[in-house]
């Protein structure tokens, strides 16, 4: 009997499982603020208006770094998804800086988001013939690197099975930080303008 239930104790330590769920919170707030990031104009800046007197400029600093140690701990009791490696900080920039020879193709309904969240050369008759391979190739990088980002961002949190999640997420994301008049992919397939 003391051997049998020996044996179950052991049966019933091996069966424990752990499971880790998708933080879809915090992959959606990851992929905004990767997103605003890409598309953010680059006059854009994070620091303080050059309109403002060292004083003011040296107060919103003040501000700004108590906010962030107050707003802090209560972020740390969500669950998180780290956004910040090496290789998610090379594909970023590398998206930045493609994003303003893109946006005007965003702009013309050219260049479209896919359902899935990849860009799709929507209407090619609306790019200059001159300009189309030029458009095809920034859509075939945009879109390499959004894959690489997804498994990317997979990889940074230790759960490369993840990156379909993420791409996902981000599909939804893509659509949701879209601009105005820019064209999108309903997931039965139509386009739909923003």
């Amino acid at each position: 009997m003391k051997s049998l239930s020996l044996y179950s104790a052991l049966l019933l330590t091996a069966c424990v499982t752990i499971n880790v769920y998708f933080p879809a919170a915090a992959a959606e707030k990851a992929a905004d603020e990767i997103i605003q990031d890409i598309q953010k104009p680059a006059a854009e800046s994070t620091e303080p208006k050059a309109g403002l007197s060292d004083w003011q400029q040296a107060l919103y600093k003040i501000l700004d770094r108590t906010l962030n140690v107050v707003i802090t701990p209560a972020q740390a009791q969500q669950a998180n998804l780290s956004i910040d490696s090496a290789e998610i900080r090379k594909l970023t920039a590398q998206m930045q800086s493609r994003f303003p020879a893109l946006k005007p193709f965003y702009d013309s309904g050219a260049v479209g988001i896919g359902a899935d969240g990849l860009l799709v050369m929507k209407d090619a008759g609306k790019v200059a013939l001159k300009d189309r391979n030029q458009a095809t190739q920034l859509v075939a990088a945009e879109n390499a690197n959004r894959n690489q980002l997804y498994q990317a961002i997979a990889n940074a949190n230790g759960h490369p099975e993840w990156a379909a999640q993420i791409k996902a997420t981000f599909a939804a994301r893509w659509v949701g930080n879209a601009q105005g008049g820019w064209w999108y992919q309903s997931s039965n397939g139509s386009w739909k303008q923003k």
